[in-house]
């Protein structure tokens, strides 16, 4: 939107984020400028940006596989790398869906999705925009979380959670989830004091201490999976690389088969473990 003459000019805006240390100063301005309504709510954009909030909070948005995400202040943001467990997720979702007729996978059931630590629910709303039909469940620990995700996922009809990981599902959920995507918090303890203060500050301790090695959380997501998930199903929790050997140890131990994936290019690594079909 063009914003009266009255308002910032758009080379003021700039000087004020690079001044603050805003490596991307020219894109945020531009995205301040064309989310703000009024004059007035440019500046105190501005002025929330220059304090150290992270853009996205200040927006009010996150840009997620191309959709916009609400996100709340105090509310974990979506990281881009967080876009290839997505792609991952959805190429298993609709090979499981119809691996031997792929043209038919919009007749068949929906795929029952469960986001774990699903933070803004960024990554269910992306999957059900991925997939042909979905039965999507969400949880979160965290209660602005969950007002943020109930928001983001109403539209696709995702049903949110507020608990910790597997308590506040259905039960008639167990043997069924077909994908099952976790993004839980794993930096090490001692590392959260080197993330940038938009994290350290702004975001949840919660969303991102994962304990002394980092791995608490992921531990418990895992070792609980194969009871939620059908046969063939699959889980996809994303890591560190650094982290993914043990990671898929601990995918082996709670009986499901691990494969790591990695992409270079967004710095991302996910880690699937698959729950075999038994045999007839």
């Amino acid at each position: 939107m063009s914003l009266p003459p009255s308002s910032l000019p758009l080379s003021v805006i700039v000087t004020r984020l690079r001044a603050a240390g805003c490596v991307f100063a020219e894109d945020e301005a531009e995205l301040i400028v064309s989310t703000a309504r009024t004059p007035a709510d440019v500046a105190a954009m501005v002025e929330r940006r220059v304090a150290g909030l992270p853009l996205e909070h200040v927006l009010g948005w996150a840009e997620f596989c191309g959709l916009r995400i609400a996100v709340e202040p105090g509310v974990f943001v979506p990281r881009r790398r967080t876009e290839f467990l997505i792609r991952q997720a959805t190429a298993l979702a609709r090979r499981t869906a119809a691996p031997a007729l792929p043209e038919r996978a919009s007749s068949g059931p929906p795929a029952v999705v469960v986001d774990l630590c699903c933070g803004s629910g960024a990554m269910g709303a992306a999957l059900a925009t991925a997939l042909e039909r979905i039965e999507l469940h969400a949880v979160d620990l965290d209660p602005a979380a969950v007002r943020c995700a109930r928001r983001n996922l109403a539209s696709v009809g995702g049903r949110v959670y507020e608990g910790d990981l597997y308590e506040p599902l259905p039960a008639t959920l167990r043997g069924r989830v077909d994908i099952l995507v976790a993004s839980p918090p794993y930096v090490p303890t001692e590392a959260i004091r080197l993330l940038p203060a938009e994290a350290r500050v702004h975001e949840p301790r919660t969303a991102l201490d994962g304990g002394a090695d980092g791995l608490d959380v992921v531990r418990r997501v895992i070792a609980a999976a194969p009871l939620w998930l059908s046969p063939g199903g699959h889980l996809l929790v994303e890591t560190s690389r650094r982290q993914a050997s043990r990671t898929v140890e601990a995918v082996a131990r709670s009986g499901l088969i691990p494969r790591p994936a990695d992409c270079d290019d967004l710095n991302a690594t996910v880690v699937v473990g698959t729950r075999p079909v038994p045999r007839e």
